[in-house]
């Protein structure tokens, strides 16, 4: 099959095709208008840090001699991002008029639109600057894609560094703006406390993430009620370029490749492990472009880990239940040497006392059985996965993954990136999985439209109210 049949791929099937994961490349001019009305100077040093995660003072990477990147460890960013051979893809990436135009030919029925330049606006530093940008750009985009509604639907950039931003920001997109989905920031970058203060710029290279789970600076409770409250599912679009080992001064590709599996991978397990799925078990929570195969092992490192740390489980690792006396004799007749060297080190066998009370690193989820990680796990999270990963796979392998379970992977189309050369084949490559044998066509109904539908048209949502698909999505809702 071609990479132009994806027409030909849609009229084979008996249900629409959802892409939860197209973007729109911002066009800065127009944008521009936006931000001076909320108050931010388009030539703002604040809007030139364009890599979230980065740390120490702000640098441009092309500004500096190698020698200098490699001192200050400023991590090569993107670079050559979007269509430029194939025109027309860019200029569908640009105006949403023509995407709309043309799902047709791209197979899709229904696409939901993030932005590009926006995953970068929310981390922005200067609280005012990254607050009047996000709305500036959410303004931008509801203005755009108004007209196209039927057909997309573009997410609002939400900022998280502080909870009330982050509800103000919601109540503004979904109430005043008519937004029927947000894109949270998917973590905040926030300094080292014992060095906050001191050495302004040496303090800038001590920074941690807030993942909102486990540790958070604050109590993200508030965001979350809001979103169910309002009905809007949650999304999350934030890498891990500049973290940790994502730093080489000299390669973009070392950076990428992972980073996204890698960063939703800790905003995943942080949100599991504070219990947030416990407490709002209605919510949603999409981890987008990441693919699913990081889900399939947290899911099921989770529950391993349970089995062997669970509270009751780590009485076999508790130093009190040591017999002494019998560890002496087998020292005595099995090592003898190192019972002279043990009795003159008095080293003792266990560690430092822990306090009983921070024993159960599991007390937030309330899991009684391993059963409960399941159930907590699998119906509240989604992964966006592109349409070349083979591994999508692993969502739908119910003979590896735990109990059986089939894990809510969502046909993310990428379209307006670098990865995507040619728009008219993506659903083509997503097909074959089909054609490959390696899902059936149930599972590839539930990757493109079913699992989508259950993650944007949950209990709360009108998000497909008004769409072309609004009946597909009821008669979905019908069968059950």
């Amino acid at each position: 099959m071609s990479l132009g049949d994806a027409a030909a791929v849609r009229e084979q099937l008996g249900h629409p095709v959802v892409d939860i994961d197209g973007h729109t490349i911002e066009y800065f001019p127009v944008l521009d208008g936006y931000l001076r009305e909320e108050g931010v100077d388009p030539s703002s040093p604040a809007l030139r840090r364009m890599l979230p995660g980065a740390f120490g003072p702000p640098a441009s990477w092309h500004a500096l001699s190698g020698d200098q990147r490699a001192a200050r460890r400023v991590a090569r960013p993107p670079w050559w991002g979007a269509p430029m051979r194939n025109t027309r893809d860019l200029a569908t990436a640009m105006f949403p008029r023509l995407l709309h135009e043309r799902l047709d030919e791209l197979g899709i029925d229904f696409g939901v639109v993030y932005p590009s330049l926006g995953l970068n606006l929310m981390h922005i530093g200067d609280d005012d600057v990254r607050r009047g940008a996000c709305r500036a750009l959410n303004r931008a985009n509801a203005d755009a894609f108004a007209p196209y509604r039927d057909r997309l639907a573009p997410v609002a950039a939400i900022p998280m560094v502080t909870p009330a931003e982050a509800v103000d920001a919601i109540e503004h997109a979904v109430t005043e703006l008519g937004f029927r989905a947000v894109l949270l920031q998917g973590y905040v970058q926030r300094p080292v406390g014992a060095l906050a203060g001191r050495d302004g710029e040496l303090s800038q290279y001590a920074t941690w993430l807030d993942m909102y789970g486990i540790d958070s600076a604050y109590d993200y409770d508030p965001v979350w009620a809001a979103c169910v409250r309002l009905g809007v599912p949650v999304s999350f679009h934030s890498g891990s370029i500049g973290w940790g080992s994502r730093l080489s001064v000299s390669n973009y590709m070392y950076n990428h490749i992972g980073h996204l599996a890698e960063g939703h991978h800790a905003l995943c397990k942080s949100l599991f492990l504070g219990g947030v799925t416990r407490r709002f078990p209605e919510l949603r929570f999409a981890f987008l472009e990441g693919g699913v195969s990081w889900a399939a092992s947290l899911y099921a490192e989770l529950i391993g880990h349970w089995e062997k740390r669970n509270l009751a489980a780590l009485g076999n690792y508790d130093p009190g239940h040591l017999d002494r006396a019998e560890f002496g004799r087998l020292m005595a007749e099995y090592a003898p040497d190192w019972l002279q060297i043990a009795q003159k080190a008095r080293v003792g066998l266990g560690g430092a006392p822990e306090d009983p009370a921070t024993l159960d690193e599991w007390a937030a989820c309330e899991i009684e059985k391993a059963e409960d990680i399941r159930d907590l796990f699998v119906p509240n999270f989604f992964f966006g996965c592109e349409a070349d990963d083979p591994l999508t796979t692993t969502a739908f392998n119910t003979r590896v993954n735990p109990f059986g379970a089939r894990l809510h992977a969502m046909f993310g189309s990428d379209i307006a990136h670098w990865d995507v050369p040619d728009m008219a084949g993506v659903l083509c490559e997503a097909w074959e999985l089909v054609e490959d044998g390696l899902v059936s066509e149930a599972d590839f109904r539930d990757f493109v439209f079913a699992n989508p539908v259950r993650f944007f048209g949950g209990p709360g949502s009108r998000f497909f109210e008004g769409t072309a698909i609004e009946g597909d999505v009821a008669a979905l809702a019908d069968a059950g």
